[in-house]
C-alpha cells in the first residue's frame, strides 16, 4: 500500500469516473459508506460494482477477495479515527483542561474523527472476532494515550486512569444516546464537563475557544 488511507469524505480523494477509472479508494470510499448506514453483511463485491456501474472483475485489480476489501476498512478505520483520537490526546496544551478541549475536538469535527464509523465498526465486532479484538486494541490504545494525557499534567497514576476511563466511556455512551441537543445547549455544559472530567475549572478563553471551533463544524453539518 501506497501512501495514506483517505477519509470517505474527504474532497481530495480521486472522484468516481463512470465506467472509465474506478479507483482502489472509491471501492474503499463507498463500502465504508455501506458500512456505515447498512452493516457489513451488506459490503458486498456485486452490490458495490452496481452501485459504481462496473464490473466486479475492476474490484480483483485492488482486491484479493471481500475479506480483503474488508481488512482494508478495518485498517482505514484505525488509519483515521484511531490514529485522530490518539493524535489529539498526545497534544501539547497549556493546561488539562485545554488537553480535555483538544480530545474533544474529535467530537466536534467529523472530518478528524468519524463517529458514525466507529458505531460501524462496534456494531460489526459484536459478530466477528477478528474486529472485536481490533476494537479492544483500539480501545485499549486510545484509553493509554488518554491516562498518559492525565499524568502529565501530575495526577496520579491510578486516578489518570479511572479519570481517563470516566472520559472516554462517557462520551461513547453519550454519542450513542443522540440526545439532540442544539448547538447551544451542548456549549453551555462544556466547563460543568470539564469540571467533573478534571477537577479543575477551565482557564480563561478555553471554552471560547473551543466553541468557536466546534460551532464552525457543527454549522456545516447542519447547512
Amino acid at each position: 500500500m501506497t501512501g495514506p488511507l483517505l477519509h470517505r469524505d474527504d474532497p481530495e480523494a480521486e472522484p468516481l469516473s463512470g465506467n472509465v477509472k474506478v479507483t482502489r479508494q472509491d471501492w474503499l470510499n463507498l463500502a465504508l459508506d455501506v458500512l456505515v448506514s447498512d452493516g457489513v453483511e451488506q459490503v458486498k463485491v456485486l452490490a458495490l460494482a452496481e452501485r459504481m456501474g462496473v464490473s466486479r472483475s475492476s474490484f480483483y485489480w485492488y482486491f484479493k477477495s471481500r475479506q480483503d476489501l474488508l481488512d482494508a476498512l478495518l485498517a482505514q478505520w484505525r488509519a483515521t479515527n484511531t490514529a485522530a483520537f490518539i493524535g489529539q490526546a498526545e497534544k501539547t496544551a497549556p493546561s488539562i483542561t485545554a488537553a480535555v478541549l483538544n480530545v474533544w475536538h474529535c467530537v466536534a469535527n467529523g472530518r478528524l474523527f468519524d463517529t458514525a464509523l466507529d458505531f460501524a465498526i462496534r456494531d460489526w465486532a459484536r459478530r466477528a472476532g477478528k474486529v472485536r479484538r481490533a476494537l479492544d486494541l483500539s480501545d485499549t490504545e486510545r484509553l493509554a494515550a488518554l491516562t498518559a494525557m492525565f499524568v502529565r499534567y501530575d495526577y496520579p497514576a491510578e486516578e489518570a486512569a479511572t479519570r481517563a476511563r470516566a472520559l472516554y466511556y462517557m462520551q461513547i455512551g453519550y454519542d450513542l444516546a443522540q440526545l439532540g441537543e442544539t448547538v447551544d445547549e451542548r456549549m453551555s455544559r462544556v466547563s460543568h464537563y470539564l469540571l467533573i472530567f478534571t477537577g479543575q475549572p477551565a482557564r480563561p478563553g478555553e471554552v471560547e475557544d473551543f466553541a468557536a471551533y466546534a460551532r464552525r463544524y457543527w454549522t456545516e453539518e447542519t447547512t
